[in-house]
């Protein structure tokens, strides 16, 4: 029997059982930064070797040098034309779906002229390199390759590397297939804060990159925050989150199945259930105790619910938006007869999905928005990823002389009110008489 939060909007000290259901610490503990601060030092000043140690350690694969870690791209080719059709047909829809998507957030290079002849604008153009993070082994996730490479290759990035693990030499036949069908330029049989650090600082065998993305452990995310300022990186995500808002009208049993598919990434996700019905919220309780013993994952989700899951009774449509707004969360399902009406009210938001047919599972995969997105509240001031990651805007500034009159006068005020006078004397020496 599940053991989940069951709480009223109206209820004393509801706000600061709110708070602390949602609180999330990201910032790792202090063994955590000493493993990879040492990792990460070591990989910088000793390169491919220190690699090929780590690699050993902690994922049981011995290899020679360092080229050994590069999966060749015929291998990424074989991948693809041995899984099953029904897994390369369903990698290819994706693909599509999400390069189609993702076309539509490209940024173009822009400019205008002013009356005496200056030009103002912003020149677009995308990163050079980008790693590619991937979780391998048995918590392999191809959809992951395919929401992080496409916009990057949309972009124009020129290189594109990729690291996945393979402990214990496992590799995953459908994380490789996806490379393919991405096209990928390289891949490293490498995981965990060395591979970040590789794709930071570069080695013999490892191209350093700009920007490091994609999702990984603990470690994977401290060292990312580590490397932060050599590179870029896309963010410190935490555990997935998934809030269903819904008019009590949808059979309970789809709701629970979609609070289930969040819960089933790890213990530490965050489910929520949030209706103005409390009948309704009583059958879909029902309903998750009914499922859950079906699910594979079972012992997950009933952890991840029972620790950080919630079924929030509201008064109204206006206090459940409130809730939404306040929470903040990842995936947000809007599970009423008219959605569409609701987003002028909704401010914070990852992604969201509307409508009692549009289950949350659907944009992990193949529904084309990017499955990478704002976790722990941070939907308040940040994004999904998407083509806007993967390219820079330079400013343009093209004075004529008329325009360098003008600016000019006025830049050697504000210069001298600051008491800078080099800067003044710069912007005057072209101030005609």
């Amino acid at each position: 029997m599940l053991n989940i939060r069951r709480l009223s909007a109206n209820k004393a000290g509801f706000r600061e059982e709110l708070d602390q259901l949602l609180a999330w610490e990201t910032v790792s503990n202090q063994s955590v930064n000493d493993i990879v601060n040492e990792v990460c030092a070591r990989v910088r000043s000793e390169g491919d070797a220190a690699l090929l140690e780590f690699t050993a350690k902690f994922d049981r694969m011995s290899l020679e040098k360092g080229a050994d870690l590069e999966i060749p791209k015929a291998r990424l080719q074989k991948a693809l034309e041995n899984i099953p059709a029904d897994q390369r047909e369903a990698l290819e829809i994706s693909a599509k779906r999400v390069r189609d998507y993702h076309e539509r957030q490209v940024q173009e290079s822009w400019s205008y002229e002013e009356a005496d002849g200056t030009m103002l604008g912003q020149q677009v153009t995308p990163l050079d390199s980008v790693g590619l993070y991937v979780p391998g082994g048995k918590a392999a996730y191809p959809s992951s390759v395919i929401m992080n490479a496409i916009p990057a290759k949309v972009a124009g990035v020129e290189k594109l590397i990729m690291v996945v693990p393979t402990p214990d030499g496992e590799v995953n036949e459908m994380v490789l297939a996806a490379a393919a069908i991405c096209d990928v330029d390289s891949v490293f049989t490498l995981g965990g804060a060395q591979a970040v650090a590789a794709l930071a600082y570069g080695t013999e065998t490892v191209p350093a990159v700009d920007k490091i993305v994609g999702p990984g452990n603990i470690f994977v995310a401290t060292a990312k925050r580590l490397v932060f300022g050599t590179v870029g990186i896309d963010m410190i995500a935490g555990p997935s989150e998934i809030l269903v808002y819904c008019d009590g009208k949808t059979d309970p049993d789809w709701i629970a199945v979609d609070l289930f598919s969040q819960a089933e990434h790890d213990e530490d996700a965050q489910s929520i259930l949030v209706t103005q019905d409390a009948d309704f919220a009583e059958k879909v309780y029902e309903s998750m105790n009914k499922l859950l013993p079906t699910m594979p994952r079972k012992e997950i989700i009933q952890k991840a619910l029972d620790d950080r899951g919630a079924i929030i009774v509201v008064d109204n449509e206006e206090q459940a938006i409130e809730m939404i707004n306040v929470i903040a969360p990842e995936h947000l399902e809007l599970s009423v007869d008219d959605p569409k009406a609701l987003l002028p009210k909704i401010r914070h938001a990852g992604a969201i999905f509307m409508g009692r047919y549009t289950a949350e599972a659907l944009g992990d995969y193949c529904a084309g928005p990017n499955h990478v997105l704002p976790t722990s509240r941070t939907a308040r001031f940040s994004s999904p990823l998407g083509v806007y990651d993967f390219q820079k805007r330079s400013s343009l500034i093209m004075c004529s002389a008329e325009g360098a009159n003008t600016l000019g006068k006025v830049a050697g005020v504000l210069a001298d009110g600051e008491g800078l006078q080099a800067h003044a004397a710069s912007a005057r020496y072209r101030v005609k008489g």
